[in-house]
């Protein structure tokens, strides 16, 4: 009898307890645009425990003790907004304004499943875009070289990775690929210039193959930009420059303030630029970009975002030349030895998204995409080293249909008072290309040799389990899974292939699995501690898979990551990361050459070091020092470096903020030597480069210059070994290299309005 009466009391005690206990939800939006704001921390007071906005800003808590009295809601660029709290535990809507960002905004929480958020939200706002080269320099330790007029996609570096162009580096905008896979050039050919920098709002990035969501080609890491849902203000630039260089820019709301109230935002951005470059050969670079977004609110529950953009380019370079000729004296060191060199590429992207909120709080996410995509590029590496009598020309086109299916679904929950974020999701892309082409030519057009032919299919399709177990306010787990299955389909019209057994249509398949393990930990409020593991992969071209039979045709890289966010003062943040890699072996399809090239086992480790500082509110200091130690497994000591794998690297800068007035930044960019071969008998030099910008801001209007290469180095930006041979000359192995721009200044005016 005593029993059962001390397990009545108990019950009674507990029942009242969880009576005083409620759940707090609400959501958190923009109060100028009214649209609902992602990754807002809400604060518990006075229990100091925290969670985030979702994607409708929505945030809830459950089984709140009775001492919280309050919650602090903060985010970075917004005003701190603090909340009493009463009976109701339903917070309808929350309004932030925007403010100018600092640093004192950030806070440090074990849920800040994205060591980079902090500085990525803060470095877009405080530095800025100012060109298409900063659209991804903005992502810390990421080096680009340009060595092909300007209209070609970026050669990519990164944690001792020569990417090439995207083969190991995932890259979209607003959830839409911008990576190409089977390209003419090169795998995951990764081609932004479609991206008009002034429509950037934020850049989700992250390093490293950690990720469940995000698939191939996720080895070093991912980029997503995000462009923005709705803008202030309409404006139009002017710039001018040296180099003939031109470009008139525009930007507009296509609704009115009606349409906004009602959580409508339309707008269009378009701009085209001319240049003729800084080369000797000019480059009669011509670029036009079209871009319009519509987002809006169609019920209570879903949002509807879909934009619209077009890309036309054309250009001449002056592409790669051999060192030996310039300091022969046959070229100057801006010179070039085939005029002919440039190409032409266009691109049409159509993108729709939809997000539903359901009644519990749950979010469903739809996307479809579709891009129609032209690229024909003539370039000469060894000039008459093949062919002594027409040189060594070569066209790489074709012409592309990609379709494409982003979904997910993620679930809130608790267990007791822990918190479950379970998202499932799919990812579904088909590429179908027509006249994939790789021939010899002449003057651009004459076909002297055909190498490859043919028209490619291939569906890559993905599916993944991401599980967020939040145990309390200090510790957090992630626990993701992915599977990824490939469909090759290639239709060879050339009976003349070197790596297939006649005309024909060749068929294959792929898979892999992908599991990720990420632990968080939060030491106190200035300290963040986190180890990241993961495996990922990259794809293969078509034509090797087709050509290999299904060797090791999807290899796949295991990498992990230590390291952490530390806030020792409100306007002082670093993040440091000690990381390993370990890429498998695999065979390589080479573009330049229609050959199939066998790739042996990699091994990199380094460090990454972020700093960022804010003295005062109008004065911002970042600097990111990088270190990569990368060797091949499988060849002997000596002769196993990674040829243009960096090894040292460092960016940062001094940026004054004042929207009233002068405003601006001076910065610099360092990339040490590093091995141009595997044995590290060629060098590629390094170089020391320092970019200004000056404004003068008003609320009307914006007068400001922009200056490259400040002090007029003379710098190599891009290198590589290569044989080459001049016109009735002996061959020569040795750097061939793209010359870094001169001093270069370009004036702008923009003129802001309603």
């Amino acid at each position: 009898m005593k029993f059962k009466l001390l397990v009545l009391i108990l019950l009674l005690n507990s029942s009242g307890l969880y009576a005083q206990q409620k759940t707090i939800s609400g959501t958190v939006i923009d109060s100028a645009s009214r649209i609902p704001i992602n990754g807002v921390t809400v604060i518990l007071n006075p229990i100091n425990q925290t969670t985030v906005t979702g994607e409708t800003g929505h945030f809830s808590y459950r089984n709140v003790e009775p001492k919280v009295l309050s919650l602090t809601i903060t985010a970075v660029g917004y005003q701190k907004k603090v909340i009493e709290l009463t009976r109701d535990s339903f917070i309808p809507l929350i309004s932030l304004s925007p403010k100018q960002t600092l640093l004192t905004d950030v806070v440090i929480t074990a849920n800040n499943l994205n060591p980079n958020k902090a500085i990525s939200e803060t470095d877009i706002k405080l530095r800025g875009v100012s060109n298409s080269q900063e659209v991804l320099r903005i992502v810390p330790g990421l080096f680009i070289g340009q060595h092909q007029g300007g209209g070609k996609a970026e050669q990519i570096f990164l944690r001792g990775f020569d990417n090439d162009h995207g083969t190991d580096i995932n890259m979209s905008v607003d959830g839409m690929p911008i990576n190409m896979v089977s390209q003419a050039h090169g795998q995951g050919y990764a081609d932004s210039h479609f991206i008009i920098p002034e429509t950037i709002e934020s850049t989700d990035y992250q390093k490293g193959m950690y990720n469940a969501e995000k698939g191939d080609l996720a080895v070093t890491g991912y980029v997503n930009f995000n462009t923005a849902n709705a803008i202030n203000t309409n404006q139009i630039k002017i710039e001018g420059g040296q180099f003939d260089t031109y470009r008139v820019f525009g930007m507009v709301n296509l609704l009115g303030n009606k349409a906004k109230a009602n959580n409508q935002s339309w707008y269009a951005a378009s701009e085209y630029r001319y240049s003729d470059g800084y080369f000797d050969n000019p480059q009669h670079f011509k670029r036009f970009n079209f871009f319009t977004k519509y987002h809006g609110r169609l019920n209570i529950n879903n949002w509807l975002t879909v934009s619209a953009s077009a890309l036309s380019s054309s250009w001449k370079a002056s592409g790669q030349i051999p060192e030996s000729a310039v300091s022969d004296g046959l070229i100057g060191f801006y010179g070039a030895l085939d005029p002919n060199e440039g190409g032409i590429t266009s691109r049409i992207n159509v993108n729709a998204q939809l997000l539903t909120q359901l009644s519990n709080h749950d979010i469903l996410k739809n996307q479809l995409y579709y891009s129609r995509y032209k690229f024909d590029l003539h370039t000469n590496f060894t000039f008459y080293l093949a062919d002594t009598v027409n040189g060594d020309e070569i066209r790489q086109r074709e012409a592309r249909n990609l379709y494409g299916y982003n979904g997910s679904y993620k679930h809130e929950g608790f267990i007791g008072n822990a918190k479950l974020t379970t998202e499932v999701g799919i990812n579904a892309r088909l590429d179908i290309t027509k006249g994939s082409e790789l021939s010899h030519t002449v003057n651009n057009s004459t076909v002297i040799n055909p190498i490859k032919s043919g028209d490619i299919t291939e569906l890559g399709a993905g599916v993944y389990l991401n599980e967020i177990f939040q145990f309390n306010s200090k510790f957090t787990m992630s626990a993701g899974l992915r599977f990824d299955q490939f469909y090759y389909r290639y239709n060879n019209k050339l009976a003349t292939d070197s790596t297939l057994h006649g005309i024909g249509i060749y068929t294959a398949a792929n898979n892999i699995v992908s599991p990720k393990l990420n632990f968080y930990y939060q030491l106190n409020d200035k300290t963040q501690f986190y180890l990241l593991t993961g495996k990922g992969f990259h794809s293969n071209d078509t034509r090797v898979v087709i050509a290999e039979g299904g060797l090791q045709t999807l290899p796949a890289a295991y990498g992990a990551d230590l390291g952490t966010v530390f806030k020792p003062v409100k306007n002082l943040l670093f993040n440091a990361a000690l990381w390993y890699s370990y890429l498998q072996k695999e065979y390589v399809y080479a573009g330049d050459g229609g050959s199939v090239d066998f790739s042996g086992r990699t091994r990199r480790i380094g460090l990454d070091l972020s700093a960022r500082y804010q003295p005062l509110k109008s004065l911002y200091f970042d600097v990111d020092l990088n270190y990569a130690h990368g060797r091949s497994l499988d060849d002997p000591a000596g002769a196993n470096y990674i040829p243009l794998a960096p090894v040292w690297s460092s960016a940062g800068g001094i940026t004054y903020i004042l929207k009233k007035g002068f405003n601006g930044s001076l910065r610099y960019r360092y990339l040490g030597d590093r091995p141009a071969n595997a044995d590290y008998s060629l060098t590629a030099q390094g170089y020391f480069i320092n970019d200004m910008v000056l404004n003068y801001t008003r609320p009307k209007y914006e007068v400001g210059l922009t200056i490259n290469n400040l002090f007029n180095a003379r710098w190599k930006e891009t290198q590589f070994e290569t044989i080459t041979r001049l016109k009735n000359q002996a061959p020569v192995d040795g750097i061939a290299f793209t010359a870094g721009t001169k001093f270069a200044a370009l004036l702008h005016l923009t003129y802001f309005f309603k």
